[in-house]
């Protein structure tokens, strides 16, 4: 309950929270305005060119889904990408490919979903530095999971992914969702805006649209069998925004009968599979839910996720491609000069 106060506080626009608040957001931004400056003066270039792929607000942009999308699009222009992550829900300091036998608490649930979404390799850890070094043996171009915010890694281009609503409030951590200020986005070379609906530009820049749309519902346990609609299910999500979640499913005919909602990045326990077990409707989960439930869920019981498609405006991975040679292309004159 007190996580949804809180995200919803952060994104009426009508209310301005309270003053306390306010004041704590001007320590946040003297502080982070610090930090970033700190990492620039050591900031190392990788063994290979690297995207970076962040936002400015807090959780629930859509980046796990846009990097496994670029991913693929790099592969079809014949890139060899790694995937970078920092295996948030872990406490994994060194970085470690990632493999068909990783557990989501040991890396974290956002690697294991990109290594099963994007066929590509995927490297977690905290040490990010260690894990692009470590990049560099298994491929020839680096995408750093939520890396805005992380400069002391140079890259070639850096994507910046905003919600269609906007920014919420406007107000940093821990008054509004920002991490950063909304004139950080100059620092972008990519703006998207992410989900469906019109948007508000927030800047000068053009800015992309590019979306998920429901899918299907799978049965993890059986991916050959898909739940039928019009019928009361069980939803448990433990993302940022579940809202989305909720209304995907009921634009595919679902009624959300329970809604179990956790903490992003929830460690689910066994009590907590009991308990959901305990349920007489079908449980309905999202892949990022689903990379921590199915280890502790039981074969013989349905685990049914909710599966998304992809739509991107076109033209923008041929942008993202260009904003790379064009950064390769001076790399190169910088060194003959």
């Amino acid at each position: 309950m007190l996580h949804q106060r809180i995200e919803n506080m952060w994104w009426n626009t009508k209310r301005a929270p309270n003053v306390l608040l306010r004041a704590a957001s001007a320590v946040y931004a003297l502080a982070a305005s610090f930090d970033q400056k700190q990492r620039l003066k050591h900031a190392v270039k990788p063994g290979i060119p690297m995207i970076s792929v962040g936002n400015i607000t807090v959780g629930g942009s859509g980046k796990t889904p846009f990097v496994a999308w670029l991913a693929a699009e790099l592969k079809q222009q014949g890139f060899r990408p790694v995937l970078l992550s920092r295996g948030d829900g872990a406490n994994n300091q060194t970085p470690h490919v990632i493999s068909q036998y990783s557990k989501a608490h040991e890396v974290g649930d956002e690697a294991v979903l990109l290594y099963r979404m994007s066929d590509c390799p995927v490297i977690a850890g905290r040490d990010r530095i260690a894990g692009a070094q470590l990049a560099a043996e298994h491929g020839d171009i680096i995408i750093l999971d939520d890396g805005f915010q992380y400069r002391q890694l140079e890259r070639v281009c850096d994507i910046v992914l905003v919600p269609t609503e906007g920014v919420g409030n406007g107000y940093l951590l821990p008054a509004g969702p920002l991490r950063e200020p909304v004139s950080a986005l100059s620092q972008a070379d990519i703006i998207v805006r992410s989900g469906a609906g019109n948007s508000t530009p927030i800047s000068n820049q053009k800015e992309w649209s590019w979306s998920t749309h429901a899918g299907l519902v799978r049965d993890w346990n059986r991916d050959d069998i898909l739940l039928e609609a019009s019928k009361p299910v069980h939803l448990v999500t433990g993302i940022a925004r579940p809202r989305r979640v909720l209304q995907d499913l009921m634009s595919l005919g679902y009624e959300i009968a329970e809604h179990s909602r956790f903490a992003d990045h929830h460690a689910y326990s066994r009590d907590d599979i009991q308990q959901l077990l305990q349920s007489h409707r079908s449980i309905v989960t999202t892949a990022k839910d689903a990379v921590k439930l199915q280890a502790l869920w039981p074969c013989d019981k349905p685990l049914w996720v909710l599966e998304q498609q992809i739509k991107a405006e076109a033209g923008l991975a041929q942008q993202i491609v260009n904003n790379i040679i064009k950064a390769k292309d001076a790399g190169v004159k910088d060194v003959q000069e």
